[in-house]
């Protein structure tokens, strides 16, 4: 077992030990529901501060375990401040608009939890992670369960982007058709009922209740 594999677990270890589903453990980004369908959500995110993980990687899976390898240390002390943070949820990974056999750039974030929302401690150099300031905006939402892995995660989002197509009727909802986010909320322990998410950034007009992108 590689290190990267022995931080995920002992994340999801205590996650585990907090209650069934990480979602009713820890702290989320708070959002208001814009649009709600049998197949997608559209939520209206606050402004709020993440810590980003830049991976060059190949695929969804091993880059979201090394993200989370140096995301871990940080929340473990591994800050000027050698602070201990809360564990957040969800894990979230950006994938990048194209593919490459040579590696692409994934982002692997970590919502900053209300208490650090306003300076969070700044991360040790060797970490190589930065702190990302979200304005308010809408993403898109479709849920699905199982584990997300590099086999069944570009379904999901092609199903969204389906879904978004069928109500919304135009692509020019959609902030960048290229990019999109993985969100993870559970243990590796939780072999069912486990939630996962697509998030697309989306705009108005088409997008009801949401700001036009700048």
């Amino acid at each position: 077992m590689g290190p990267q594999v022995v931080y995920l677990f002992c994340y999801c270890l205590c996650i585990a030990m907090c209650g069934t589903k990480l979602v009713e453990a820890i702290e989320s980004p708070a959002y208001t529901v814009a649009t709600s369908e049998s197949d997608l959500e559209i939520r209206l995110y606050s402004e709020s501060s993440w810590l980003s993980a830049p991976v060059r990687g190949t695929s969804f899976t091993q880059s979201t375990e090394d993200g989370f390898h140096r995301l871990y240390q940080y929340m473990h002390g591994g800050n000027l401040n050698s602070s201990k943070l809360a564990f957040t949820a969800p894990v979230l990974t950006s994938i990048p608009s194209s593919t490459s056999s040579h590696g692409n750039d994934y982002v692997v974030m970590f919502y900053v939890s209300t208490k650090y929302q306003g300076k969070p401690p700044q991360p040790n150099p060797e970490l190589k992670l930065q702190v990302d300031k979200w304005r308010s905006h809408c993403i898109a939402v479709r849920k699905f369960s199982g584990f997300a892995n590099d086999d069944n995660i570009n379904k999901q989002v092609e199903a969204l982007i389906n879904s978004l197509s069928k109500y919304y009727g135009s692509s020019d909802t959609i902030q960048d058709k290229g990019s999109y986010s993985i969100a993870q909320y559970n243990s590796s322990r939780h072999l069912s009922g486990r939630l996962n998410e697509v998030w697309i950034n989306v705009s108005g007009p088409n997008a009801q209740g949401c700001p036009l992108s700048h």
